[in-house]
């Protein structure tokens, strides 16, 4: 509350010593001040007079893909399952983004669990559970792991095995079908190891009439660690890659896109967040990206996603 009401305080004394015929940040709404303010390492007016980002036209025409891999560590088939989504993902590196999410149909399952001594490391987190338990029981759900995505299209389900992904990702990525678009800015400031997200969104057709909703996987790129392999040996130099390590806002689902977010007939929403240590404990920024998707609410369908960089 403390955090809010200063935030609310410099928001209004700034815009008092404003000029009246100067706007130097249009997209500052009332969703700002729900934004920690104190992991800007300064004085919270100079941010929004002087760093918040200000978009130009989006003149993006592709529409990309999420494959969303429901993997675990003790799954001796979810290797193989990770190797093809990386390898979709290295055919169209701006295209095509993965998200590797370690839950089962119930959550937290066999595949998932810490087992000592040699699979010490929790690979889940609270989002990604709810998730999986979730999917497991409706919209089709899916029989266990691996099991993947691919921007959540309805192929008779939404989920699939792997051997659909390579087929399903050429048939998504050739559409010209953008339906919406978006694009974003982020600032991180290593002082506090905070970070601010800002996202534009813009539906382009208008024909779109269920409600749209917008999501953000904070994912760790690679770590070396431990993984159960086909031959149920245990690898412990495996590379895990873009690992799910939590929903900025901490919603499973994201937030709905509604009008109160609109701002000349485009959505803007803000996040602030700390960047978290790896899994391994070390701390490391450039280690670190966010996917940012905005899907339909009813038929669960991904639009758009987009990546966005911690550090570059």
């Amino acid at each position: 509350m403390k955090r809010y009401i200063l935030g609310l305080i410099l928001i209004i004394f700034s815009a008092l010593n404003s000029a009246c015929d100067k706007v130097d940040n249009p997209y500052s709404s009332s969703y700002n001040t729900e934004l920690d303010t104190l992991l800007y390492p300064g004085n919270w007016s100079d941010y929004i007079a002087n760093e918040w980002p200000q978009f130009s036209s989006n003149t993006n025409t592709n529409r990309n893909v999420l494959i969303e891999d429901f993997t675990g560590h003790l799954c001796v088939f979810c290797p193989a399952a990770a190797d093809e989504a990386h390898s979709l993902h290295e055919a169209n590196p701006s295209r095509v983004f993965t998200a590797s999410i370690h839950s089962g149909p119930t959550g937290m399952g066999d595949f998932q669990v810490v087992s000592l001594p040699n699979y010490p490391t929790d690979f889940t987190n609270a989002q990604g559970l709810e998730m999986g338990a979730y999917f497991g029981i409706n919209d089709g759900g899916f029989i266990g792991n691996p099991r993947g995505t691919v921007n959540r299209f309805n192929n008779g389900y939404i989920f699939q095995s792997p051997a659909q992904w390579s087929s399903m990702t050429s048939d998504q990525i050739t559409q010209n079908n953008l339906r919406v678009n978006i694009q974003s800015a982020l600032n991180y400031y290593p002082q506090t190891k905070g970070a601010f997200l800002h996202v534009e969104v813009e539906k382009l057709d208008q024909s779109l009439t269920n409600e749209l909703g917008i999501v953000s996987y904070l994912l760790e790129d690679s770590l070396v660690g431990d993984q159960k392999m086909s031959d149920n040996s245990h690898n412990a130099s495996y590379v895990h890659r873009d690992i799910h390590r939590a929903n900025l806002g901490g919603q499973a689902f994201g937030r709905t896109l509604t009008n109160d977010l609109l701002n000349n007939g485009k959505y803007y929403v803000n996040y602030s967040f700390v960047v978290p240590n790896q899994l391994d404990g070390n701390y490391n920024a450039e280690n670190m990206h966010v996917l940012i998707y905005v899907y339909d609410r009813i038929t669960w369908e991904i639009y758009q996603v987009i990546k966005q960089k911690i550090k570059s």
